[in-house]
Protein backbone atom coordinates (compact mmCIF):
# COMPACT_ATOMS: atom_id res chain seq x y z
CA UNK A 1 0.00 0.00 0.00
CA UNK A 2 3.01 2.63 0.99
CA UNK A 3 4.56 1.40 -2.33
CA UNK A 4 0.99 1.95 -4.51
CA UNK A 5 0.52 5.48 -2.37
CA UNK A 6 4.19 6.99 -2.98
CA UNK A 7 3.13 7.03 -6.55
CA UNK A 8 0.78 9.22 -6.83
CA UNK A 9 1.81 12.77 -7.68
CA UNK A 10 -0.64 13.93 -4.87
CA UNK A 11 1.71 12.81 -2.15
CA UNK A 12 3.97 15.25 -0.07
CA UNK A 13 4.76 13.17 3.03
CA UNK A 14 4.67 9.82 3.49
CA UNK A 15 4.69 8.07 7.17
CA UNK A 16 4.23 4.57 8.48
CA UNK A 17 3.63 3.26 11.60
CA UNK A 18 5.58 0.18 12.37
CA UNK A 19 6.94 -0.57 8.91
CA UNK A 20 9.80 -2.39 7.62
CA UNK A 21 13.19 -2.04 5.57
CA UNK A 22 11.21 -1.56 2.87
CA UNK A 23 8.83 1.13 3.85
CA UNK A 24 12.19 2.74 5.18
CA UNK A 25 13.24 3.42 1.32
CA UNK A 26 10.19 5.83 0.73
CA UNK A 27 9.03 7.14 3.79
CA UNK A 28 9.45 7.88 7.27
CA UNK A 29 9.01 4.81 9.83
CA UNK A 30 7.58 5.08 13.52
CA UNK A 31 7.87 2.79 16.07
CA UNK A 32 4.15 2.42 16.65
CA UNK A 33 2.37 -0.82 17.09
CA UNK A 34 -0.77 -1.40 15.09
CA UNK A 35 -2.76 -1.93 18.35
CA UNK A 36 -1.55 1.43 20.09
CA UNK A 37 -4.53 3.49 19.31
CA UNK A 38 -3.65 6.15 21.64
CA UNK A 39 -0.34 6.28 19.74
CA UNK A 40 -1.28 6.08 16.69
CA UNK A 41 -3.75 9.33 16.88
CA UNK A 42 -1.65 11.27 18.98
CA UNK A 43 1.22 10.88 15.75
CA UNK A 44 -1.46 11.63 13.49
CA UNK A 45 -2.84 14.65 14.95
CA UNK A 46 1.25 15.89 16.03
CA UNK A 47 1.53 15.71 12.41
CA UNK A 48 -1.22 16.85 11.16
CA UNK A 49 -2.08 14.11 8.47
CA UNK A 50 -4.38 14.90 5.69
CA UNK A 51 -5.14 11.08 5.65
CA UNK A 52 -4.43 8.30 7.50
CA UNK A 53 -4.43 4.50 5.35
CA UNK A 54 -5.40 1.48 7.96
CA UNK A 55 -3.96 -1.83 6.82
CA UNK A 56 -4.74 -4.30 9.73
CA UNK A 57 -7.96 -5.17 11.15
CA UNK A 58 -6.94 -4.77 14.87
CA UNK A 59 -6.94 -0.64 15.22
CA UNK A 60 -10.02 -0.74 12.77
CA UNK A 61 -12.00 -3.11 15.62
CA UNK A 62 -10.22 -1.25 18.43
CA UNK A 63 -12.14 2.01 17.17
CA UNK A 64 -9.29 3.89 15.41
CA UNK A 65 -11.22 5.47 12.48
CA UNK A 66 -13.62 6.98 15.12
CA UNK A 67 -10.97 8.36 17.46
CA UNK A 68 -9.34 9.92 14.31
CA UNK A 69 -13.00 11.65 13.02
CA UNK A 70 -13.60 12.90 15.84
CA UNK A 71 -10.34 14.91 15.67
CA UNK A 72 -11.73 15.65 11.84
CA UNK A 73 -8.81 13.82 10.19
CA UNK A 74 -9.63 11.39 7.24
CA UNK A 75 -9.63 8.02 7.72
CA UNK A 76 -8.99 5.17 4.71
CA UNK A 77 -10.91 2.00 7.46
CA UNK A 78 -14.16 1.97 8.39
CA UNK A 79 -15.57 2.38 11.79
CA UNK A 80 -15.33 0.21 14.60
CA UNK A 81 -19.36 -0.91 14.25
CA UNK A 82 -18.25 -1.15 10.54
CA UNK A 83 -15.28 -3.47 11.05
CA UNK A 84 -17.83 -6.01 13.47
CA UNK A 85 -17.63 -7.57 9.45
CA UNK A 86 -14.36 -8.98 10.24
CA UNK A 87 -14.15 -8.87 14.07
CA UNK A 88 -17.26 -10.85 15.01
CA UNK A 89 -18.16 -13.36 12.36
CA UNK A 90 -21.80 -14.28 13.64
CA UNK A 91 -22.40 -10.44 13.13
CA UNK A 92 -21.25 -10.97 9.51
CA UNK A 93 -23.28 -14.02 9.53
CA UNK A 94 -26.56 -12.84 10.69
CA UNK A 95 -26.26 -9.54 8.39
CA UNK A 96 -25.91 -11.55 5.41
CA UNK A 97 -29.01 -13.75 6.67
CA UNK A 98 -31.22 -10.04 6.70
CA UNK A 99 -29.54 -9.10 3.30
CA UNK A 100 -30.55 -12.20 1.90
CA UNK A 101 -26.81 -12.59 0.26
CA UNK A 102 -25.51 -15.95 -0.19
CA UNK A 103 -23.65 -18.33 2.84
CA UNK A 104 -23.84 -20.99 4.52
CA UNK A 105 -25.65 -22.58 6.90
CA UNK A 106 -24.58 -21.97 10.18
CA UNK A 107 -24.83 -21.88 14.25
CA UNK A 108 -23.43 -19.39 16.71
CA UNK A 109 -22.91 -21.17 20.62
CA UNK A 110 -21.10 -19.92 23.29
CA UNK A 111 -20.49 -22.96 25.10
CA UNK A 112 -19.36 -26.67 23.97
CA UNK A 113 -22.57 -28.58 24.95
CA UNK A 114 -24.49 -26.10 22.54
CA UNK A 115 -21.55 -26.93 19.93
CA UNK A 116 -21.75 -30.98 20.26
CA UNK A 117 -25.17 -30.55 20.32
CA UNK A 118 -25.02 -29.03 16.34
CA UNK A 119 -22.07 -31.19 15.66
CA UNK A 120 -24.57 -34.44 16.31
CA UNK A 121 -27.34 -33.20 14.46
CA UNK A 122 -25.17 -32.17 11.87
CA UNK A 123 -22.87 -34.94 10.86
CA UNK A 124 -19.92 -34.96 7.96
CA UNK A 125 -18.25 -32.22 6.88
CA UNK A 126 -17.90 -28.44 9.21
CA UNK A 127 -16.15 -25.60 9.55
CA UNK A 128 -15.50 -24.38 12.78
CA UNK A 129 -14.53 -20.80 13.46
CA UNK A 130 -13.50 -18.49 15.92
CA UNK A 131 -16.19 -15.53 15.74
CA UNK A 132 -13.14 -13.13 16.49
CA UNK A 133 -10.12 -12.53 15.24
CA UNK A 134 -7.66 -14.74 15.33
CA UNK A 135 -4.67 -13.25 12.98
CA UNK A 136 -6.58 -15.51 9.95
CA UNK A 137 -5.69 -18.74 12.01
CA UNK A 138 -9.05 -19.25 13.38
CA UNK A 139 -10.64 -21.53 10.70
CA UNK A 140 -10.76 -25.25 11.20
CA UNK A 141 -11.88 -27.37 8.61
CA UNK A 142 -13.41 -30.63 9.29
CA UNK A 143 -13.83 -33.86 7.78
CA UNK A 144 -16.47 -35.78 10.19
CA UNK A 145 -18.31 -34.89 13.84
CA UNK A 146 -14.96 -36.45 15.56
CA UNK A 147 -12.58 -33.58 14.24
CA UNK A 148 -15.32 -30.79 14.25
CA UNK A 149 -15.43 -32.00 18.19
CA UNK A 150 -11.66 -31.79 18.62
CA UNK A 151 -11.97 -28.27 16.87
CA UNK A 152 -14.88 -26.61 19.67
CA UNK A 153 -12.65 -28.21 22.27
CA UNK A 154 -9.30 -26.31 20.63
CA UNK A 155 -11.62 -22.89 20.83
CA UNK A 156 -13.23 -22.96 23.67
CA UNK A 157 -11.61 -25.26 26.31
CA UNK A 158 -7.82 -24.62 25.44
CA UNK A 159 -8.10 -21.09 24.27
CA UNK A 160 -6.28 -21.36 21.10
CA UNK A 161 -7.39 -18.31 19.86
CA UNK A 162 -7.81 -16.47 22.72
CA UNK A 163 -11.10 -14.71 23.48
CA UNK A 164 -11.65 -14.98 19.88
CA UNK A 165 -12.79 -18.57 20.55
CA UNK A 166 -15.16 -17.96 23.24
CA UNK A 167 -17.78 -17.85 21.10
CA UNK A 168 -17.70 -20.36 18.07
CA UNK A 169 -19.47 -20.43 14.73
CA UNK A 170 -20.08 -24.05 12.83
CA UNK A 171 -21.04 -24.14 9.27
CA UNK A 172 -22.17 -26.12 6.32
CA UNK A 173 -18.64 -26.88 4.67
CA UNK A 174 -18.60 -25.51 1.47
CA UNK A 175 -16.57 -26.99 -2.16
CA UNK A 176 -15.45 -24.98 -4.98
CA UNK A 177 -12.72 -22.50 -6.03
CA UNK A 178 -11.84 -19.66 -3.80
CA UNK A 179 -11.38 -16.35 -4.94
CA UNK A 180 -10.94 -12.55 -2.76
CA UNK A 181 -13.24 -10.00 -4.20
CA UNK A 182 -11.87 -6.38 -3.27
CA UNK A 183 -14.44 -3.24 -3.25
CA UNK A 184 -13.76 0.48 -2.53
CA UNK A 185 -15.87 1.94 -0.47
CA UNK A 186 -17.43 5.43 0.81
CA UNK A 187 -20.60 3.97 2.62
CA UNK A 188 -23.21 4.35 0.43
CA UNK A 189 -21.09 4.09 -3.41
CA UNK A 190 -18.90 0.96 -4.71
CA UNK A 191 -16.24 0.83 -7.19
CA UNK A 192 -15.85 -2.08 -10.06
CA UNK A 193 -14.75 -5.06 -7.96
CA UNK A 194 -11.14 -6.64 -8.60
CA UNK A 195 -10.16 -10.12 -7.73
CA UNK A 196 -7.38 -12.38 -6.52
CA UNK A 197 -6.51 -15.93 -5.48
CA UNK A 198 -4.58 -16.50 -2.53
CA UNK A 199 -2.72 -19.80 -1.58
CA UNK A 200 -2.41 -20.73 2.75
CA UNK A 201 -1.09 -24.24 2.83
CA UNK A 202 3.06 -24.08 3.79
CA UNK A 203 3.78 -27.03 0.96
CA UNK A 204 3.25 -27.41 -2.57
CA UNK A 205 0.14 -28.76 -3.60
CA UNK A 206 -1.89 -26.87 -0.47
CA UNK A 207 -0.70 -29.37 1.97
CA UNK A 208 1.64 -28.82 5.36
CA UNK A 209 -0.01 -26.61 8.21
CA UNK A 210 -2.15 -23.15 7.35
CA UNK A 211 0.10 -19.73 6.94
CA UNK A 212 -0.97 -16.62 7.30
CA UNK A 213 -1.05 -16.67 3.22
CA UNK A 214 2.07 -18.09 0.65
CA UNK A 215 1.13 -16.87 -2.34
CA UNK A 216 -1.38 -15.02 -4.30
CA UNK A 217 -2.26 -14.10 -8.14
CA UNK A 218 -4.56 -12.06 -10.39
CA UNK A 219 -6.76 -12.34 -11.59
CA UNK A 220 -7.91 -15.98 -12.21
CA UNK A 221 -8.90 -16.85 -15.61
CA UNK A 222 -12.74 -17.78 -14.09
CA UNK A 223 -12.89 -14.28 -12.52
CA UNK A 224 -15.48 -13.38 -15.80
CA UNK A 225 -17.41 -9.45 -16.35
CA UNK A 226 -20.71 -11.74 -15.93
CA UNK A 227 -19.23 -13.28 -12.36
CA UNK A 228 -18.40 -9.56 -11.52
CA UNK A 229 -21.71 -8.46 -12.36
CA UNK A 230 -23.58 -10.93 -10.38
CA UNK A 231 -21.41 -10.64 -6.94
CA UNK A 232 -21.74 -6.97 -7.00
CA UNK A 233 -25.45 -7.35 -7.26
CA UNK A 234 -25.90 -10.53 -5.05
CA UNK A 235 -22.96 -9.21 -2.30
CA UNK A 236 -21.21 -6.30 -2.23
CA UNK A 237 -24.57 -4.11 -2.69
CA UNK A 238 -26.54 -5.98 -0.87
CA UNK A 239 -24.02 -5.80 2.13
CA UNK A 240 -22.92 -2.20 1.83
CA UNK A 241 -27.22 -1.31 2.28
CA UNK A 242 -27.59 -3.37 4.68
CA UNK A 243 -24.52 -1.79 6.69
CA UNK A 244 -25.69 1.72 5.67
CA UNK A 245 -29.33 0.74 7.22
CA UNK A 246 -27.79 -0.13 10.74
CA UNK A 247 -26.17 2.63 10.92
CA UNK A 248 -22.38 1.66 10.11
CA UNK A 249 -22.08 2.90 6.41
CA UNK A 250 -18.99 1.06 5.54
CA UNK A 251 -16.25 3.53 4.35
CA UNK A 252 -12.71 1.61 3.09
CA UNK A 253 -12.02 -1.84 1.45
CA UNK A 254 -14.75 -4.65 1.40
CA UNK A 255 -13.23 -7.81 1.26
CA UNK A 256 -15.42 -10.62 0.06
CA UNK A 257 -14.17 -14.18 0.50
CA UNK A 258 -15.98 -16.06 -1.86
CA UNK A 259 -16.71 -19.84 -2.95
CA UNK A 260 -18.24 -20.70 -6.09
CA UNK A 261 -20.18 -23.53 -4.93
CA UNK A 262 -21.83 -25.25 -8.08
CA UNK A 263 -25.45 -23.50 -6.48
CA UNK A 264 -23.59 -20.05 -7.23
CA UNK A 265 -21.08 -17.63 -5.13
CA UNK A 266 -21.63 -17.55 -1.37
CA UNK A 267 -19.69 -15.88 1.17
CA UNK A 268 -16.94 -17.53 3.39
CA UNK A 269 -16.26 -14.32 5.02
CA UNK A 270 -15.80 -10.27 5.11
CA UNK A 271 -12.96 -8.96 6.08
CA UNK A 272 -12.12 -4.68 6.35
CA UNK A 273 -9.28 -4.00 4.59
CA UNK A 274 -7.47 -5.38 1.90
CA UNK A 275 -6.27 -8.98 2.23
CA UNK A 276 -2.61 -10.26 2.67
CA UNK A 277 -0.69 -11.53 0.08
CA UNK A 278 -3.48 -10.26 -2.26
CA UNK A 279 -3.13 -6.78 -1.82
CA UNK A 280 0.53 -7.13 -3.50
CA UNK A 281 -1.04 -8.80 -6.33
CA UNK A 282 -4.04 -6.28 -6.45
CA UNK A 283 -2.24 -3.05 -5.88
CA UNK A 284 0.00 -3.01 -9.50
CA UNK A 285 -3.61 -3.45 -11.09
CA UNK A 286 -4.72 0.01 -9.64
CA UNK A 287 -4.27 2.39 -12.57
CA UNK A 288 -6.17 5.71 -10.33
CA UNK A 289 -4.52 7.39 -8.17
CA UNK A 290 -4.35 6.03 -4.58
CA UNK A 291 -4.58 8.82 -2.59
CA UNK A 292 -7.43 10.67 -4.70
CA UNK A 293 -9.17 6.62 -4.31
CA UNK A 294 -8.23 6.57 -0.69
CA UNK A 295 -9.55 10.03 0.18
CA UNK A 296 -13.06 10.04 -1.63
CA UNK A 297 -13.71 6.39 0.51
CA UNK A 298 -13.03 8.41 3.20
CA UNK A 299 -15.21 12.13 2.20
CA UNK A 300 -18.10 10.09 0.77
CA UNK A 301 -17.34 11.09 -2.62
CA UNK A 302 -16.08 8.20 -4.84
CA UNK A 303 -18.96 8.31 -6.70
CA UNK A 304 -17.31 11.42 -8.36
CA UNK A 305 -13.96 9.34 -8.88
CA UNK A 306 -12.89 6.76 -11.63
CA UNK A 307 -11.46 4.13 -10.46
CA UNK A 308 -9.90 2.10 -13.13
CA UNK A 309 -8.02 -1.91 -12.64
CA UNK A 310 -5.18 -2.75 -15.42
CA UNK A 311 -6.22 -5.63 -17.57
CA UNK A 312 -3.13 -7.62 -16.99
CA UNK A 313 -1.45 -10.44 -14.54
CA UNK A 314 0.38 -10.43 -11.36
CA UNK A 315 1.94 -13.59 -9.31
CA UNK A 316 3.05 -12.77 -5.70
CA UNK A 317 5.62 -15.46 -4.36
CA UNK A 318 6.43 -15.44 -0.16
CA UNK A 319 9.50 -16.48 0.80
CA UNK A 320 9.29 -17.24 4.05
CA UNK A 321 11.85 -18.25 7.13
CA UNK A 322 12.81 -21.47 7.83
CA UNK A 323 10.11 -23.13 10.60
CA UNK A 324 7.49 -21.09 9.99
CA UNK A 325 4.85 -20.94 10.54
CA UNK A 326 5.88 -22.91 13.95
CA UNK A 327 9.57 -21.79 15.27
CA UNK A 328 11.67 -19.72 13.31
CA UNK A 329 14.75 -18.01 13.77
CA UNK A 330 15.33 -14.39 12.82
CA UNK A 331 18.13 -11.61 12.17
CA UNK A 332 19.71 -13.13 9.03
CA UNK A 333 21.24 -11.26 6.32
CA UNK A 334 18.94 -10.75 3.02
CA UNK A 335 20.85 -10.68 -0.24
CA UNK A 336 19.96 -10.13 -3.78
CA UNK A 337 17.37 -7.45 -3.39
CA UNK A 338 19.73 -4.70 -4.86
CA UNK A 339 20.03 -7.03 -8.59
CA UNK A 340 19.02 -5.78 -11.56
CA UNK A 341 15.20 -6.65 -11.52
CA UNK A 342 13.76 -8.37 -14.08
CA UNK A 343 11.26 -6.76 -16.30
CA UNK A 344 8.10 -6.09 -14.42
CA UNK A 345 8.90 -7.49 -11.19
CA UNK A 346 8.54 -6.31 -7.68
CA UNK A 347 9.62 -6.95 -4.02
CA UNK A 348 7.64 -6.01 -1.12
CA UNK A 349 9.33 -6.47 2.65
CA UNK A 350 6.60 -7.99 5.21
CA UNK A 351 9.13 -9.14 8.54
CA UNK A 352 12.27 -7.43 7.44
CA UNK A 353 14.56 -4.30 9.29
CA UNK A 354 17.29 -2.34 8.46
CA UNK A 355 20.42 -3.66 10.72
CA UNK A 356 20.72 -4.97 13.85
CA UNK A 357 19.34 -1.66 15.53
CA UNK A 358 16.43 -1.43 12.80
CA UNK A 359 17.72 1.46 11.77
CA UNK A 360 20.38 1.59 9.53
CA UNK A 361 22.42 -1.19 8.06
CA UNK A 362 22.00 -4.21 6.21
CA UNK A 363 18.43 -5.78 5.43
CA UNK A 364 17.81 -8.58 8.28
CA UNK A 365 15.14 -10.88 7.96
CA UNK A 366 12.48 -9.89 11.55
CA UNK A 367 9.68 -12.17 10.69
CA UNK A 368 8.10 -15.37 9.78
CA UNK A 369 6.85 -14.03 6.39
CA UNK A 370 9.80 -12.40 5.01
CA UNK A 371 9.31 -10.86 1.56
CA UNK A 372 6.51 -11.11 -1.31
CA UNK A 373 8.55 -11.32 -4.86
CA UNK A 374 5.93 -10.19 -7.53
CA UNK A 375 5.81 -10.54 -11.50
CA UNK A 376 3.67 -9.26 -14.03
CA UNK A 377 2.62 -10.01 -17.30
CA UNK A 378 0.39 -9.95 -20.34
CA UNK A 379 -0.78 -13.45 -18.77
CA UNK A 380 -0.44 -15.82 -15.83
CA UNK A 381 2.85 -17.96 -17.32
CA UNK A 382 4.75 -14.52 -18.63
CA UNK A 383 3.50 -13.02 -14.87
CA UNK A 384 4.96 -16.37 -12.84
CA UNK A 385 7.97 -17.01 -14.82
CA UNK A 386 9.03 -13.40 -13.97
CA UNK A 387 8.01 -13.78 -9.99
CA UNK A 388 10.40 -16.91 -9.71
CA UNK A 389 13.25 -15.47 -12.35
CA UNK A 390 13.37 -12.61 -9.64
CA UNK A 391 13.13 -14.72 -6.70
CA UNK A 392 15.75 -16.77 -7.50
CA UNK A 393 18.28 -14.12 -7.48
CA UNK A 394 17.26 -13.06 -3.76
CA UNK A 395 18.53 -15.35 -0.73
CA UNK A 396 18.67 -15.58 3.14
CA UNK A 397 19.38 -18.59 5.62
CA UNK A 398 16.79 -20.82 6.19
CA UNK A 399 14.62 -19.15 2.99
CA UNK A 400 11.72 -20.99 2.22
CA UNK A 401 8.72 -20.94 -0.60
CA UNK A 402 6.59 -22.93 -2.51
CA UNK A 403 6.78 -22.94 -6.27
CA UNK A 404 3.29 -24.15 -7.84
CA UNK A 405 2.13 -20.40 -6.97
CA UNK A 406 -0.19 -19.75 -10.28
CA UNK A 407 0.42 -22.92 -11.65
CA UNK A 408 -2.89 -23.52 -11.35
CA UNK A 409 -4.61 -20.19 -11.97
CA UNK A 410 -7.58 -21.50 -14.29
CA UNK A 411 -9.07 -23.31 -11.56
CA UNK A 412 -8.59 -21.11 -8.60
CA UNK A 413 -6.10 -21.81 -5.33
CA UNK A 414 -7.40 -23.97 -3.01
CA UNK A 415 -10.29 -24.13 0.07
CA UNK A 416 -8.82 -21.47 2.22
CA UNK A 417 -8.56 -22.03 5.77
CA UNK A 418 -7.39 -19.27 7.30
Amino acid sequence: MAWRINQSPNLTKLWVAGGNAGTAAISENFDIRSNDVDGLVGKAKELKADLVVVGPEAPLAMGLADRLGRLGIPVFGPSQAAAQIEASKGFALELMQKAGVPCPDFASVRDEAGAQAYIKSHPGPLVVKADGLAAGKGVLLCNDSEQAQAAVKLCMSDHAFGEAGDTVILEEYLSGPEVSVFAFCDGENLSPLVAACDYKRLGDGNVGPNTGGMGSFSSPDFWTPKLAVQVEQTIMRPVLQAMAEQGAPYKGVLYAGLMLTDAGPKVLEFNCRLGDPETQVVMPLLASDPLELMLACAEGTLNKVQVKWDERNYVGVVMVSGGYPEEYQTGFEIDGLDADDPEDTMVFHAGTKLGNDGVAGHPLTAGGRVLTVVGGGDNMDQARERAYARLERISFEGAAWRRDIGSSANQGAARSTG
